[in-house]
């Protein structure tokens, strides 16, 4: 798995599977070959990626937890709108 996190607070935004290309640059973050999405406000310099995670959690959702390149830990700002 790769995730893509908001490098000044950690939040893991988005999670792919590692055969997903992620290329990032200084204006956007173009995922798939073909894109299939670019993300528009997030870029390389406001974001990190990593790579071939495999302690991601089961009902990961975007924002849910933060990594910081080794441990996943509940956002405690997150809140479930499902609710």
């Amino acid at each position: 798995m790769k995730t893509i996190i908001e490098t000044s607070t950690i939040i893991s935004k988005y999670l792919f599977e590692d055969d997903v290309s992620v290329d990032m640059t200084s204006e956007q973050i173009i995922v798939g070959d073909p894109p299939r999405f670019i993300i528009a406000d997030m870029n390389s310099d406001n974001s990190t990626l990593y790579t071939d995670i495999t302690n991601a959690p089961d009902d990961w959702v975007g924002c849910k937890y933060t990594f910081d390149g080794t441990t996943w830990l509940e956002n405690p700002d997150w809140a479930d709108t499902e609710v």
